[in-house]
């Protein structure tokens, strides 16, 4: 009886964790260059002494689905997507190199470049930052090119070259922020093959229909396994009621 408890306990368990990544993904089907989080039910031997007949479920994350997200056009100078493989790197809270997808670029009010969750925009030399400008543009290598104020289109100076990176998918590892990083902990070197398109975004990965439809099954594989567990006490009191009758 133990065991069949102990089964339907710990599937319960695991499919509230695999519903908490589940609905994780349809909380960021919104997100910009979001990429959707992989996780799948594995069958474990319990370890002890006599015949291996215990098992329990475990739900561990499988990585993350690499298919890139539709692209956006939003006619905004500072949204860029990257065209393909690549990525676009920038600076994470722990001041260390990461990489995303997600271009919606913009200014902070000492000109300095980051993303739409205010991630530093890393250049060739580090962090960049825009002068004063009348016009702003990114070119399809990453360069950042502007007219400064009060000047004419003439004048069209270079400032900055976003770092473009393309890693294997294999190498890099989605943390808790969303961000990318290299297992080794190291930096990727910068791709010249990278490009991005300017005045457009990608979208999130995340496919809402599977995502609602995979919802549905594990709370229905959840009541499933409560129901179990009940059965189990039931049949342990009816069990214990005999004994007693004996």
């Amino acid at each position: 009886m133990d065991r069949f408890l102990y089964v339907a306990m710990t599937g319960a368990s695991e499919t509230l964790r695999l519903q908490a990544t589940n609905n994780h993904n349809l909380a960021n089907a919104s997100t910009v260059g979001f990429r959707e989080d992989l996780a799948a039910f594995q069958t474990r031997n319990v370890v002890g002494p006599g015949f291996g007949t215990r098992a329990y479920a475990t739900a561990g994350q499988n990585g993350w689905d690499a298919s890139h997200g539709a692209l956006q056009s939003t006619g905004r100078d500072l949204d860029v997507a990257v065209a393909g493989t690549g990525w676009i790197a920038v600076q994470g809270a722990d001041g260390a190199e990461a990489y995303t997808r997600a271009g919606d670029l913009r200014l902070d009010a000492n000109g300095q470049l980051v993303n739409g969750a205010g991630r530093p925009v890393i250049g060739d030399g580090g962090p960049i930052t825009v002068p004063p400008h009348s016009s702003l543009q990114v070119g399809v290598d990453g360069t950042i090119s502007v007219v400064p104020l009060g000047q004419g289109p003439e004048t069209l100076a270079t400032v900055g070259r976003i770092k473009l990176v393309a890693p294997p998918d294999s190498d890099l590892v989605k943390g808790e922020d969303g961000l990318f990083r290299l297992r080794d902990g190291g930096e990727a070197p910068a791709d010249a093959n990278v490009r991005l398109s300017q005045g457009a975004l990608e979208s999130s990965n995340v496919n809402v229909a599977d995502a609602m439809v995979r919802m549905i099954e594990l709370s229905r594989q959840f009541e499933l396994e409560v129901k179990a567990m009940r059965t189990a006490e039931e049949n342990g009191a009816a069990a214990s009621q005999l004994l007693r009758m004996g």
